[in-house]
């Protein structure tokens, strides 16, 4: 089912249940949904500002999974956690109910639009997205998105805009990029990740290939020319291809770079010629690449440069990327950061490591018993990177630990590294060392960001 199309039920304000609709794009697809003129009801386990949210407007939410929930519905729309043996699953495959997965009503909403911009990779996916929902605003093509973490700029995940343009976050995980339907992809970096799911990073360049084979002839693909495993997913595409970079080997890349500890001014050079000049109000390295693949975007759609480098220059963060969570009593900083690949976490540490701090002290959550144990040597080299690191338990997630690894292997592996088995003990082990100076930088993709909030005094 692919291909299955939403018009019809849309169109003839069909009813559309969504099991899992408190979940971050679960919820942004019930909104959009309902705004195209769906009738809406939808199940998760909790309450949560979230479906507050969908209830204020008018979305009947049950908060068990009861097979009851789906009789009445004409679709289904589960998430991806959500399995045959859901009760409400299987009474609506009793009932002849069609059941269609998340990523594929995202992608039969992507055909409403002229363009559909789908923006890939291990990391950085959500702060690009949230760049080029930016530049689309700027430049006036009234942008739909849909973005992984809350934008301050648009108010939430979601944003409704005109039928021109679609900004889409699009994931590798159980491959649900591959039911959507990009005309400009974007990599960004291909990484071994979500291994769990994939066998090997061969399966996981195969996986991104296969998305980039989605777009169409008019279409275009957006590329880092650093990461060769993102250049070996497009091999053998015949697509447009725009390369984006450090160096004059890609199509666009930047020139004259100046660092204001760890800001970035640059011009964006397109195969030698400047298209414009941008200056970050983001930190790091990382994001002037993420900014040149916005670039790279702006190129194939011919949208003015200078409403571009706007756009980037108006970008602040999203949330939980490098996000200031306040000061503590003795005026040690403390931010919070989303990263939880050793990649991701290297790129947030050097950004630290550019800035005016006496100390970095990184307050690590791993997330996934598996993706600990595929990646352990790296995040040992990753955490390498701060004066001092202090570790939390693993987050679970979706996981069981049949690994037999612990957070404690981490730490142990660490010069000076410290391993509390709750968030209260490492609450009260930061108010002892913590100095003025100090950058406490909670990390990881759990709750570990509840550790800073209780520690600061000045949000």
């Amino acid at each position: 089912m692919s291909d299955f199309s939403l018009t019809s039920y849309v169109t003839d304000h069909k009813s559309i249940h969504l099991v899992g609709i408190g979940g971050v794009s679960m919820s942004a697809l019930a909104e959009l949904l309902l705004h195209l003129g769906a009738k809406i009801t939808g199940s998760d386990r909790t309450e949560s500002p979230v479906t507050d949210k969908l209830e204020a407007l008018g979305v009947k939410i049950t908060y068990a999974h009861l097979p009851e929930n789906v009789e009445g519905a004409d679709l289904v729309i589960r998430t991806a956690a959500v399995h045959d043996d859901n009760p409400e699953i299987a009474r609506a495959h009793e009932l002849g109910i069609p059941v269609i997965e998340r990523a594929q009503a995202w992608g039969s909403i992507m055909l409403a639009y002229r363009n559909a911009i789908c923006v890939s990779g291990t990391h950085g996916k959500t702060t690009t997205t949230s760049m080029l929902t930016l530049i689309g605003m700027q430049c006036g093509i009234d942008p739909t998105v849909m973005v992984g973490s809350n934008l301050p700029a648009i108010g939430g995940t979601l944003r409704i805009g005109a039928h021109d343009c679609f900004i889409a976050e699009s994931c590798e995980y159980t491959n649900s990029f591959l039911s959507f339907h990009p005309t400009v992809a974007v990599v960004l970096n291909v990484d071994a990740d979500h291994l769990d799911f994939f066998k090997d990073i061969d399966d996981i360049i195969h996986s991104f290939h296969r998305f980039c084979e989605l777009v169409p002839e008019t279409g275009a693909l957006v590329v880092n020319a650093d990461s060769a495993n993102a250049r070996k997913a497009v091999e053998g595409i015949d697509r447009t291809c725009i390369t984006f970079g450090s160096t004059p080997n890609a199509d666009v890349y930047p020139e004259n770079i100046t660092d204001r500890h760890g800001y970035y001014s640059f011009d964006v050079m397109h195969n030698g010629k400047k298209y414009t000049h941008v200056d970050l109000s983001v930190p790091g390295r990382h994001n002037m690449l993420n900014a040149l693949a916005s670039c790279g975007v702006c190129i194939f759609l011919g949208l003015d440069p200078e409403a571009a480098a706007a756009g980037l220059n108006q970008f602040t963060g999203s949330a939980r990327r490098f996000q200031l969570t306040g000061r503590m009593a003795n005026g040690a900083m403390v931010v919070d950061d989303y990263a939880h690949h050793p990649t991701e976490m290297e790129a947030t540490l050097r950004t630290a490591q550019e800035m005016d701090y006496d100390r970095i002290i990184c307050v690590f959550q791993p997330h996934t018993y598996s993706r600990t144990v595929a990646l352990l040597p790296e995040f040992i080299h990753a955490l390498g990177l701060c004066d001092k690191a202090i570790l939390a338990d693993i987050y679970a997630a979706r996981e069981k630990n049949t690994f037999g690894i612990s957070s404690k292997d981490i730490a142990d592996a660490l010069d000076g590294a410290e391993y509390y088995d709750s968030f209260d003990k490492i609450e009260a082990r930061l108010r002892e060392i913590a100095q003025p100076g100090d950058l406490i930088l909670t990390m990881g993709a759990g709750n570990v960001n509840e550790i800073g909030t209780a520690i600061v005094e000045d949000k």
